[in-house]
């Protein structure tokens, strides 16, 4: 299986050793002197996670953590354009961001291990704008799900090209938030247009195509929150009722249906945040709250959120993805 780090596990195939001394799979005897060496790598550096474009105002940037760690976050890169209320997606190697309200059915992608800007993907088939929606992944596989109607579509993740449809949710809203286990994906929360917010979560197989099943209710009804998951637990955390934002963390278990039980606290009361992590912790981005802060959970766990450290940008309406999200085990 590999060597556990906290963001998974590392494969003999994933352990490079910097020195030429240092070939093929390692011992533990030359793991331990490359660790005292500071030589230690692994195929994507730290396990990453990615935060991009957002408001006020409208940004193209894209910032990246390590989320073993806590520490500030650092620049990755620029989106092809300067947008918010995208949604992101991943595969262990690359991060994709679509749909936002100023870049329409766009589609891009970043490769994780490399620092740089977004490159073109393919077009959503929404038609107009589908911004305000939802995604989650596996390994191979990308499902955006649309802002505003019950749309869905699919990608493979590690080819370019434009997205086919998947089916449709079982609700029409915006600002949901999606995550997902390696069979099945979740949208949780939204609101429609009155706008009224909602509690809905419902759910699909990602690796076969077709409708969405109701799985169960959050805890509260709310709408731009964010979503992180293991490979068996989904987490939905803030979110806006009101003119105001919530600090509610509520999960499910992702094999099962049914309703979310309460799980903790974020440390500040924020809508507008986007999650994302690994199969062992969950990291929420900024929100309209004041200030730069990001939080941390541990997703096996119940309880309150932890401070992580600061967004260098700290923008609202962000997306997210990372290299090791639960999706992915």
């Amino acid at each position: 299986m590999g060597t556990r780090y906290l963001g998974g596990y590392i494969t003999a195939t994933e352990q490079t050793p910097s020195s030429s001394s240092a070939t093929g799979v390692w011992d533990l005897r030359t793991h331990s002197k490359e660790l005292v060496a500071e030589a230690w790598q692994n195929v994507a550096t730290a396990p990453r996670a990615l935060y991009a474009g957002g408001r006020s105002p409208t940004s193209n940037s894209i910032s990246y953590i390590s989320i073993v760690s806590t520490e500030n976050s650092q620049d990755f890169g620029d989106l092809q354009e300067a947008t918010y209320h995208q949604s992101g997606c991943s595969s262990s190697t690359r991060g994709i961001f679509s749909t936002g309200a100023t870049d329409s059915s766009r589609i891009e992608y970043v490769t994780f291990v490399t620092l740089g800007n977004s490159t073109d993907f393919g077009n959503t088939s929404f038609g107009g704008s589908g911004s305000g929606g939802g995604s989650c992944s596996s390994k191979t596989r990308g499902v955006i799900a649309k802002g505003g109607a019950n749309n869905i579509n699919y990608i493979t993740i590690a080819s370019t090209g434009n997205a086919s449809d998947f089916g449709d949710r079982t609700v029409s809203f915006y600002y949901f938030a999606g995550c997902g286990s390696p069979t099945r994906g979740l949208f949780g929360g939204g609101e429609d247009t009155t706008p009224t917010r909602q509690n809905v979560i419902d759910y699909i197989t990602i690796a076969s195509t077709g409708n969405a099943t109701d799985f169960g209710d959050l805890t509260v009804t709310r709408s731009e929150l964010g979503a992180c998951s293991s490979d068996t637990r989904g987490v939905w955390g803030g979110g806006r009722q009101s003119s105001s934002g919530l600090n509610t963390i509520d999960y499910i278990t992702i094999s099962s249906t049914g309703n979310a039980s309460d799980f903790g606290d974020l440390t500040r009361s924020s809508y507008g945040l986007a999650a994302t992590g690994s199969n062992i912790r969950g990291v929420f981005g900024t929100g309209n709250d004041v200030g730069k802060v990001l939080d941390y959970i541990t997703i096996a766990s119940t309880g309150n959120a932890t401070d992580y450290g600061d967004d260098s940008f700290g923008f609202r309406d962000q997306a997210a993805c990372s290299s090791v999200h639960g999706g992915l085990q």
